[in-house]
């Protein structure tokens, strides 16, 4: 099959195809590139295979995954693309590298936020967990796609509390809407803007790192 998206994989010193890891599928920002998050990330490097995935689409000195006709108003078609590419990769890298099935995470920062949150609710439980990081959920994806259980997912999502791109009020308005469908989110707000501080990636990797650890111990 052709590869959705040029990506990069970072995998862990020892690496045995015998062996089954988790791996963490990052999706960065507009305007950014797959290496960006991974950067977030590298601190699981030796635990994880770690696979940043690049927007096929130009957006000035970086990429995209879609475009939009205005602020949180992506264009269907081209999200509706997005979507059913990201599974499709989802699915291709778990076949070239030893991934355990059971122990795939979603990383994303805002428009990868909300591919991330989008891929849990239409893959369910072919994902372990996401990380949505100054996110929300399309009204049309909690409307009209077909949802699938996110009651047994792991899901940590924070907001910046002065996020200028999409106020904090929608972080709360993302975290209820969730927490309708999964008890046990997880959701943190942070003293910033649209941007990761130290003490949220501290406690995505925690979450990240503990999460994979118990749900192979549950095997």
């Amino acid at each position: 099959m052709d590869i959705p998206y040029e990506y990069t994989v970072v995998l862990p010193e020892g690496y045995k195809e015998g062996e089954r890891y988790p791996v963490l599928f990052a999706l960065h920002g507009k305007g950014s590139n797959e290496r960006d998050l991974l950067g977030l990330a590298e601190p699981l490097k030796d635990e994880f295979i770690l696979i940043g995935i690049r927007g096929d689409l130009p957006m000035g000195q970086g990429y995209q995954y879609y475009e939009l006709r205005s602020l949180g108003n992506p264009i269907r078609e081209l999200f509706d693309r997005a979507v059913a590419r990201l599974e499709a990769f989802i699915e291709y890298a778990s076949e070239q590298y030893a991934v355990d099935p059971e122990r795939r995470y979603v990383l994303g920062f805002s428009q990868g936020a909300i591919l991330a949150m989008t891929l849990a609710l239409t893959m369910g439980d072919r994902i372990k967990g996401i990380v949505a990081l100054n996110g929300y959920v399309p009204d049309f994806v909690k409307t009209e796609y077909p949802l699938q259980s996110v009651t047994n997912m792991s899901i940590f999502i924070s907001h910046g509390e002065f996020d200028p791109v999409f106020p904090i009020k929608i972080g709360h308005e993302t975290a209820a809407y969730l927490n309708s469908l999964n008890d046990r989110v997880i959701f943190r707000t942070y003293p910033c803007g649209h941007e990761v501080t130290g003490a949220n990636r501290q406690e995505l990797l925690t979450f990240l790192r503990e999460d994979s650890l118990n749900s192979h111990v549950k095997e």
